[in-house]
């Protein structure tokens, strides 16, 4: 027969972490990879209003257009006057067309042809503005245009 050994001097095992380093680096990728980052910071205040057929838009070639009250670095409205932003600089409606054209030369010729301008106004916005901002995007070829609104029955939001 053969002989036992006392089990009462038995431990457990140590956890093993030489894999956590690993699985750390692959969840920070996954988060870095799924993340949109803001590439356009608003320099006008703008509450979006709101709709009931809304979609979602391509990302590649979008031009951002802001159309509200202008604000500081700190959020704070500046004036009551009404200001465009092309991205990321205010422009005034008469250099609108050429700002566009400058924006379009910078993209690739894929996105040229697919060029989205997202018109992001203030829902208190006169409708006059509107209307003189897409003839000035007619005037340079850009036709199409796409609205940003919240769904009906959401909260609206008011945006820096």
């Amino acid at each position: 027969m053969s002989r036992f050994r006392p089990t009462d001097k038995r431990e457990v095992p140590g956890l093993n972490l030489a894999a956590m380093p690993d699985l750390i680096f692959t969840v920070l990728f996954f988060f870095m990879i799924v993340t949109h980052m803001r590439d356009v910071k608003p320099k006008v205040q703008y509450q979006i209003p709101q709709g009931t057929e809304i979609e979602k838009a391509r990302q590649s070639g979008m031009v951002y257009l802001f159309i509200g009250k202008p604000v500081n670095q700190l959020g704070e409205v500046t004036s009551n006057e009404t200001c465009i932003q092309l991205n990321k600089r205010i422009v005034a409606l008469s250099q609108l067309g050429d700002a566009v054209k400058r924006e379009r030369e910078k993209m690739s010729e894929d996105a040229r042809q697919h060029m989205v301008v997202s018109i992001r106004a203030d829902r208190d916005t006169e409708m006059g503005l509107i209307n003189d901002v897409k003839q000035e995007l007619r005037k340079v070829g850009a036709l199409n245009i796409n609205y940003s609104a919240t769904m009906k029955g959401n909260k609206p939001e008011i945006r820096r």
